[in-house]
């Protein structure tokens, strides 16, 4: 009797362990670096900075200076995933920085240069 009392509660054990090693990694899933939505305006800014050179809306200065602010905001990107989350507060800094970018490359694609 007492055996089986012992391996009863060794096999608890097992399961209490498996169990928590399952919540820490569904955890660390849910708490994840995975930035969608900045990655896809960044695609979509250095898109619309390619398209104004082509076009001759951007100077090749101006789109240097666009790359630069571009190179930036991936470096932002980075050290908020460098911790292995990416918190509210990062992803906002990260998405007004974009916004500032993209304000940024509306005004130097309409103003009156061109090459």
């Amino acid at each position: 009797m007492k055996r089986i009392m012992m391996m009863s509660v060794t096999a608890a054990l097992l399961l209490v362990v498996a169990g928590s090693s399952l919540a820490a990694t569904t955890a660390s899933t849910s708490t994840s670096t995975s930035t969608p939505r900045i990655t896809r305006r960044q695609v979509h800014q250095h898109a619309r900075i390619r398209q104004g050179v082509r076009s001759g809306e951007l100077t090749r200065p101006e789109a240097r200076h666009l790359r630069h602010d571009q190179r930036h905001i991936q470096r932002m990107k980075h050290r908020a995933k460098a911790d292995g989350t990416v918190t509210p507060r990062e992803g906002a800094r990260i998405t007004a920085a974009q916004n500032h970018e993209s304000r940024k490359i509306y005004r130097k694609k309409h103003n009156a240069r061109t090459r």
